[in-house]
């Protein structure tokens, strides 16, 4: 039998999952069966509606190699998993005379562990789990999160909290979950045959395919020790996420109350001296924070390096005295030392890191409402460790809506770690970018204006003529309005301004669950949605609820963001443009996201609206609109006012 081709493989694949072939999504998937058969890497710009799933997934499974797919959302990874892949392996079976087996794959934490939820989780006071909430029960939210909990542990197979449904609060999930560092191991706990981490492991190493996030990808890179099974592939999809990720991966943070805990956990374990060591040194630490300002600190200041110092000092003092004690008093020893000894860990590690200062790191406190002030350290880049880590062994694909920014992938590829397109050398990986566009007709579907006539915003102080504009271009779309915003305050005062000048429903984001919010918008074409960061990636609103987006302006970075100041810095330092290739890459990013939530199907017509003028007026701002969708471009309101009023007609006629 000759081996089917590749475009046999797709048209089977695409009939399955019930879609229509795309030019692209062919194109793509010639360039991945290349890449991966030259063992080369690939940065490959999809469009919405482009199919990009299957465009990687079919010669993935076609090549044959293990191969691993890290995505940076719950609901793609779903979409793999239960949807794109089972359709996918029936209908390419009979073709390639094999059935290839697929698994998930996340960090131990994300599932259920058995010896917690039967022992009890190690608590910091004298009370075990269930006495805590057998007592609260039934009024206590935690305590009824705790019963279900339990309940759900004899049904479920995968001890998976992502299927847990409706979901419980990080402080119930803390209960009864287990970090790497906190886990007995298998082979120690009574636990290790059933364990719902292991087995989702042992699935991973039998699987061609392992879908996994962009986290655990990370650890696996950053820890060393491997945690996903060897392969031949990887496929980032939703890459533009993924410097992120990784950068939220190598983030250290130490809070007063963290460092508490650990004192707590541990004292019952080591003999009294080490115990005070560290409880001395907490409250030294608790005491500087206490005057902590928020901001960059370019060297440590002499009173917290001090603190840190006598921290780490403490913590090695305490992790060397837990391995030998024994108390025959503390229940479930093995487990408490496991916790204590996770705790202290933690703490030395991020001492040792910010008292040895390296000029590779930047550190900063920030000061939070409710849990008070941090200290935190992360890396001033992770390209070396991605050009080092991703792209060494195996062959890397690529691929997001949004990878090719003012017109090339020279700044996402730079970010990764990655040297111009086309260089040449010897330590230098091969990669190439390609765009195979979208099936939308952007130019006829679309129209970004960009309102010119009103004031550059500055850092405070309220915008009143763009508030006059946002109101006068919602009345024009008859609500059918998502609005993004560079931060919550811009948000929550547009929704107080128009919810006080008109009727349409105006929904807030932190009202409602993300999921109910986008819901309900969805439902209701008069209804508009106001919110900030997870709006302008998160939301899939095809059709007449959502006809106009709305960004209030360019969303830069803080200028007081101690982390994205700090890189724009070492890029001006190395002589090169820190506002292009930080800020500027940073705005791009999300504005392409975020114009991408108008047009989600082939019959979807709207507007993107910018309430910024630097879009039209800066020299930064062709690079910018070059990120965009090639929408039909405006500054005339008038036309803009015209374009919403006649597309909210036709809705209605169509309604």
């Amino acid at each position: 039998m000759t081996k089917p081709s590749l475009p046999e493989l797709l048209h089977a694949a695409v009939t399955a999952v019930g879609g229509t072939e795309r030019p692209g999504q062919v194109s793509m998937a010639e360039a991945v069966a290349e890449a991966v058969d030259d063992n080369a890497h690939l940065l490959v710009q999809a469009g919405t509606g482009t199919g990009k799933s299957l465009g990687y997934l079919v010669p993935a499974l076609a090549h044959g190699e293990r191969v691993v797919v890290a995505t940076a959302t719950l609901a793609l990874q779903r979409q793999l998993v239960e949807r794109d892949l089972p359709r996918t392996v029936d209908a390419l079976h009979p073709l390639l005379r094999r059935r290839p087996q697929f698994a998930m794959l996340k960090g131990r934490s994300n599932y259920l562990c058995l010896h917690r939820l039967h022992e009890g989780a190690p608590q910091d006071e004298e009370e075990g789990l269930f006495d805590q909430f057998e007592a609260a029960a039934p009024s206590s939210k935690l305590g009824q999160d705790l019963l279900r909990l339990r309940d759900w542990s004899d049904e479920t197979e995968t001890g998976d909290r992502d299927d847990l449904t409706p979901g419980v609060s990080d402080r119930a999930w803390s209960q009864i979950s287990v970090s790497s560092r906190e886990c007995l191991g298998a082979t120690k706990c009574a636990y290790g045959a059933e364990c719902f981490a292991e087995a989702a492991r042992e699935r991973a190493k039998l699987a061609d395919v392992v879908v996994t996030n962009h986290a655990l990808l990370a650890i696996d890179a950053i820890e060393g020790a491997p945690v996903l099974p060897k392969h031949e592939v990887l496929i980032v999809d939703e890459a533009h996420e993924l410097v992120s990720r990784v950068t939220g991966v190598a983030t250290g943070e130490l809070t007063p109350g963290q460092v508490n805990r650990a004192v707590r956990r541990a004292a019952k374990l080591v003999n009294e001296k080490a115990a005070d060591a560290l409880l001395t040194a907490s409250e030294g630490f608790e005491r500087v924070m206490e005057l902590a300002l928020p901001g960059r600190l370019e060297e440590v200041p002499e009173d917290l390096g001090y603190a840190l110092m006598a921290l780490r000092d403490a913590a090695r003092t305490v992790i060397s005295a837990l391995g030998g004690t024994r108390d025959k008093n503390v229940q479930d020893e093995d487990a408490v030392r496991k916790q204590a000894m996770a705790s202290v860990e933690s703490i030395h590690s991020v001492a040792e890191r910010i008292t040895q200062g390296s000029e590779y790191d930047v550190i900063w406190y920030e000061r939070h409402d409710r849990f008070g002030a941090s200290v935190r350290v992360a890396p001033l880049s992770v390209s070396g460790l991605l050009r080092e880590k991703l792209f060494a062994d195996r062959s890397v694909v690529l691929t997001s809506a949004t990878l090719k920014l003012g017109g090339d992938f020279n700044g996402v590829g730079a970010s990764l770690g990655l040297a111009p397109e086309g260089t040449a050398g010897d330590d230098i990986p091969r990669w190439k970018g390609l765009d195979v566009g979208s099936p939308f007709d952007y130019p006829k579907q679309g129209i970004l204006y960009v309102a010119r006539h009103l004031a550059t915003p500055g850092r405070e102080g309220s915008r009143t003529d763009m508030l006059d504009e946002l109101a006068e271009l919602v009345e024009a779309a008859g609500g059918r309005t998502l609005g993004l915003f560079s931060s919550m305050r811009a948000a929550q005062a547009a929704a107080e301004e128009l919810r006080g000048r008109q009727d349409k429903p105006i929904l807030l984001q932190g009202e409602e669950t993300l999921g109910e919010l986008i819901k309900n918008f969805a439902a209701d074409p008069e209804t508009c949605l106001f919110g900030t960061l997870s709006l302008w990636q998160g939301v899939d609103v095809p059709g007449p609820s959502c006809q106009l987006v709305i960004m209030d302006r360019i969303p830069f970075p803080r200028p007081d963001d101690p982390l994205m100041s700090a890189r724009q810095k070492a890029v001006e330092d190395a002589g090169g443009n820190g506002f292009m290739a930080v800020a500027a890459t940073h705005a791009a990013l999300l504005m392409a996201q975020g114009a991408g939530r108008l047009v989600r199907a082939m019959g979807d017509k709207g507007v993107v609206a910018v309430l910024d003028p630097r879009l039209a007026n800066a020299r930064y701002g062709s690079y910018l609109r070059a990120s965009l969708p090639d929408f039909w471009y405006t500054t005339d309101r008038n036309q803009a006012r015209r374009s919403l009023a006649a597309i909210d007609a036709a809705a209605k006629t169509a309604q």
